[in-house]
């Protein structure tokens, strides 16, 4: 029994350790699961699994499951939205059950009478009941109707709801060309990840699924199910690219660390004494609060949300960035802080950004499958088609301009392409300035562009927009990753974390 006992997070998840569990089983630490989870309490200071699951039980009971309190609040509140009489909630109301970071960062000005017509609009679905898949105390996923909703809570008192997103499923897809989706793979895929691609393309409804992992210095593997291009028929392949939105964000944060680990520039000099073509409107924000989305840069969406070929980032918002002059070490959902790390990239290595994050980041690491295309790339052979499940139940293709913010999503990538950064970014810094980036900087666990659950031993990121969706994971401790990649705008992220949790 160790000296010191590992602590328990404040919200422990035991599911996690069940899958430690079996994990440390099948590495060979332990000849039967009984002896991994006997250890794995010991761990922790306790006598035995049953004494670890109880005093586990107890805390998750003393949080209670504020996710799905809520949500239940969404249900009871908008039920009734469509019938006569029912009034609508008052802003106040409305944000004792969700935080301001929800209502404005999905719903922009007027957020509140935004959110009302939202809800509103949903009201038959709430009233077809809630069918619970997984339910964390500060997460739950569940259906319905014929939906998938997911709902994150926030960790501290009063627990108001952060994210809420709703997704039409497979149940209602009728499209009868992915009946019978093909499948192909490279590697020794696990029986895990092609059991979560079978089940995430018939829950999730999906036109094509990639998922991929591996570890360092280790073989990888990777799995595709179902169609590159329905029009043509084309069968998706592990090589096939997808717009990687949301990891774009992390090759971005890589890029600059490389830049401060060659003195280019300091973590902690100021932005505006490295940037040229745009500057900060406050010049105290530092290159490490853009780093972890702390530096209050207040840019709204652009007006052309969407472009082809992408514009630079001083036709979309002029030569200077506003700051909100909000309180900082608050993570917001704006893509702020990264559109100006855009141009410092390329004002401090003189070249364009797509050029100088392939040098950095890409060409090091051989991601010969990634690139910076300046609009769909529907020449390549090897783009998929994005598409939209319309009500009907089929599948038509989505918007096929590019997002205008190119750091935001720019990046075209392959899963396998994914793992390889998963893997290897840290190779290419020093040891402490990689550990720096894994640790968190502000509350919520933000890392220097990474976010992290350290309960679970993870640092991630995620992402969906028109036409695709990925997850990205990597173990703290083993250097593990996992990637998944869809050709909807659907959440891929509880799937990929299932795979990961598994060991795969």
């Amino acid at each position: 029994m160790p000296d010191q006992p590992r602590p328990l997070p404040a919200q422990p998840n035991l599911r996690y350790l069940k899958l430690e569990a079996r994990r440390r089983l099948a590495a060979g630490e332990f000849s039967t699961l009984h002896d991994a989870q006997l250890a794995i309490a010991r761990e922790h200071g306790l006598p035995s699994w049953t004494a670890l699951k109880q005093l586990i039980e107890s805390r998750l009971d003393e949080l209670g499951h504020p996710a799905l309190a809520r949500v239940r609040w969404l249900i009871s509140r908008f039920g009734g939205a469509d019938t006569p009489g029912w009034i609508a909630p008052a802003d106040s109301e409305l944000r004792e059950h969700l935080t301001g970071s929800l209502l404005g960062a999905y719903l922009g000005q007027d957020a509140a009478s935004k959110a009302v017509t939202a809800l509103t609009r949903n009201a038959p679905r709430w009233r077809e009941g809630l069918v619970i898949i997984e339910n964390d105390p500060l997460h739950l996923r569940a259906r319905a109707g014929g939906w998938l909703l997911q709902a994150d809570a926030e960790p501290d008192p009063p627990h108001r709801l952060t994210g809420l997103r709703m997704t039409l499923v497979g149940g209602e897809v009728t499209d009868e060309r992915v009946a019978a989706p093909p499948v192909s793979g490279s590697g020794a895929v696990p029986a895990a990840a092609a059991e979560a691609a079978a089940a995430g393309f018939a829950e999730l409804g999906l036109v094509g699924f990639v998922l991929a992992g591996g570890a360092a210095g280790g073989d990888g593997w990777a799995i595709a199910r179902g169609w590159a291009d329905l029009e043509r028929a084309e069968p998706l392949r592990p090589g096939h690219r997808f717009p990687a939105y949301g990891i774009n964000r992390l090759i971005t944060a890589t890029a600059v660390l490389r830049l401060i680990a060659d003195e280019r520039l300091g973590i902690d000099d100021p932005a505006n004494d490295h940037l040229r073509t745009v500057r900060l409107a406050d010049d105290s924000v530092t290159v490490r609060e853009l780093l972890s989305h702390a530096g209050g840069v207040g840019v709204p969406g652009p007006s052309r949300r969407y472009a082809s070929p992408v514009p630079s980032l001083i036709s979309l918002y002029g030569p200077v960035l506003p700051c909100s002059g909000q309180p900082r070490k608050v993570r917001g959902q704006a893509p702020g802080e990264y559109v100006a790390l855009w141009q410092l990239i390329a004002d401090v290595t003189g070249s364009d950004y797509a050029t100088a994050v392939t040098r950095l980041v890409l060409g090091p690491l051989g991601m010969t499958g990634s690139s910076f295309p300046a609009g769909w790339p529907h020449e390549d052979p090897d783009a998929v088609t994005g598409y939209e499940l319309q009500p009907d139940g089929t599948f038509v293709p989505d918007l096929d301009d590019l997002t205008a913010i190119l750091v935001a999503a720019g990046l075209w990538t392959t899963a396998t392409d994914l793992v390889r950064f998963g893997t290897g970014w840290s190779s290419l810094l020093p040891a402490d300035l990689a550990s720096e980036a894994l640790r968190p900087h502000i509350p919520g666990h933000i890392g220097l562009g990474w976010r992290l659950k350290l309960a679970d031993g993870i640092a991630w990121e995620a992402g969906n927009g028109p036409g695709g969706s990925a997850s990205l994971i990597v173990g703290l401790s083993d250097n593990r990753a996992c990637a998944a990649l869809t050709n909807r705008k659907v959440p891929v992220l509880s799937l990929n974390r299932d795979v990961f949790q598994q060991g795969s």
